[in-house]
């Protein structure tokens, strides 16, 4: 059995040319390049995708190799699995499994005998063969091809650096050294599972957060760790469905996932580096500008101007208007589109990826002394959060929009917080807290939303008198909403004064 360590990145299609023109390749001691032809096999039943396994045929040259691989580690593009790799001669043979358990269970007959094949990978490989130091090998390779899978084809335009031999900081210079002048995003599905995906024909969707696994006795450095890997995951797996949907759900769970990952940098900062921070808050602000300028605009449209719009179909002010809004709202998710192609957004997942597997999250121990557990460091953090939004809710009034947008930030840092911490907390309890939370913070983003919408409305009106009439009539038909909000706001923010954090194990 071998362990695979590569970073796998996707690569747009149409920059696979200036990959080959750059000057680092001139540093590599062996060039070589042969055509690869893959054939992944599982059952009628998927049993194997099921159980985290893939199975391959390969062709290169005359020869058929067969491999075995199993789940292994994957973190934002980074992926460490086992696998074994035997010659094929005409018949699966699993002899050379050397994990017991999945060896006997590969060799199941009746599973043998409902074994077939899915789908088909073919592609060219261009492999680029580095050893920047004594010891240390680097593969890079370009693949250029397709997926074939249930009469479905896809594009395979990807970079994968492979660490055949010495330590993992070279792969990451390798494609930092690539990241300068090529937009190389890191990608968290292989090409098996696309066929998988491809095969079955599941349609590309909008992706949540997920929660991450953690346990009381861990240490915050490595829960940290698990959070922002989860964040980074997040992020990219709305990245194509932003890229080639028209669904604004993509967009705004990118967003989430931007501002979710500076939550965890800002809830962590006692047992971070300082410099971390330093080098992942100025892209993520800059992230989130772009994303949230679409989403504002998303939001103006479907919640503020087109409610209106059907309320009154036959006002041609309001039409006008809303085509107005709908064009600024193309612009504003083309812009958003542009940046997310851009070298400088790759740029920053390289960055967050690199940085979480360094020094010193690559050195720290799973867990910790009773006294620096995670269990003790998120209490601590959980009762200062609690404390921040009691004072803010104090000060809250509804005759001070900036108040209430203040309390509603607060209100949002505490229920990531909550949503980071919930594996150690109480079921019941906690999800009423979060419930009660998330209801407060709607509101008063509905209260903030309507707020911020004249000023945006006024700007796609320009000039225009009629457009201008226009936002008069939406910010009319809104008023009564707008006062039904301020009158529930006093209530709810009064009984955050009862708030009790979950207890925590």
């Amino acid at each position: 059995m071998s362990n695979e360590i590569e970073l796998k990145l996707a690569l747009p299609a149409t920059m696979q040319g200036l990959l080959l023109r750059q000057p680092i390749l001139r540093k590599a001691i062996a060039r070589q390049s042969h055509q690869l032809i893959n054939l992944y096999y599982d059952t009628s039943t998927l049993a194997l995708h099921r159980r985290g396994i893939a199975l391959r045929l390969r062709k290169q040259g005359r020869r058929w190799l067969q491999t075995v691989k199993c789940v292994g580690s994957s973190a934002a593009g980074l992926t460490t699995r086992p696998e074994w790799e035997t010659p094929y001669g005409g018949r699966f043979d699993f002899s050379s499994v050397d994990a017991e358990v999945l060896r006997h269970w590969l060799e199941r007959p009746k599973l043998r005998a409902d074994i077939a094949p899915l789908f088909e990978t073919s592609f060219r490989r261009t492999t680029w063969r580095f050893e920047p130091s004594p010891g240390c090998v680097v593969l890079l390779m370009l693949d250029r091809g397709w997926i074939a899978a249930a009469g479905r084809r896809e594009e395979i335009s990807e970079v994968e650096i492979e660490l055949a031999a010495g330590d993992v900081s070279e792969l990451f210079k390798l494609a930092h050294s690539l990241g300068e002048r090529l937009p190389l995003v890191p990608a968290i599905l292989s090409k098996a599972e696309r066929g998988y995906r491809l095969f079955q024909g599941v349609q590309t969707r909008p992706q949540k957060a997920q929660t991450v696994s953690l346990a009381a006795d861990d240490t915050p450095l490595a829960a940290f760790r698990l959070i922002a890997l989860a964040c980074l995951e997040h992020l990219q797996g709305n990245l194509d469905g932003a890229l080639s949907s028209d669904d604004p759900e993509f967009i705004h769970q990118m967003r989430v996932a931007a501002r979710r990952l500076r939550a965890a940098l800002r809830l962590f900062a006692p047992c971070l580096p300082p410099e971390l921070a330093d080098a992942l808050l100025p892209p993520l602000r800059i992230l989130a500008t772009r994303l949230g300028h679409a989403r504002d605009l998303d939001v103006l449209l479907s919640e503020i101007a087109a409610p209106v719009m059907h309320a009154l179909p036959d006002e041609p002010r309001l039409a006008a208007l809303t085509g107005a809004v709908t064009d600024r709202q193309y612009s504003a998710r083309a812009a958003a589109v542009h940046y997310l192609q851009s070298i400088a957004y790759s740029r920053l997942l390289l960055l967050a990826t690199t940085q979480l597997h360094r020094a010193p999250f690559d050195a720290a121990p799973i867990a910790g002394p009773p006294d620096d557990t995670l269990a003790a460091f998120a209490t601590g953090r959980l009762k200062r959060l609690r404390k921040k939004v009691l004072a803010l809710a104090a000060a809250a009034s509804v005759e001070d929009p900036v108040s209430l947008h203040q309390l509603r930030i607060g209100i949002k840092r505490l229920r990531y917080a909550l949503e980071f911490f919930a594996p150690l907390a109480a079921g019941k309890p906690l999800l009423r807290l979060l419930l009660q939370l998330g209801l407060l913070q709607d509101e008063l983003g509905q209260l903030n939303d309507l707020a911020n919408a004249g000023l945006l409305l006024m700007h796609c009106a320009g000039d225009d008198p009629r457009l201008r009439e226009a936002v008069a009539l939406v910010g009319g038909w809104h008023a009564s909403r707008h006062g039904a909000l301020l009158e529930r706001i006093p209530g709810q923010v009064k009984e955050l004064a009862r708030l009790k954090l979950p207890r925590l194990s």
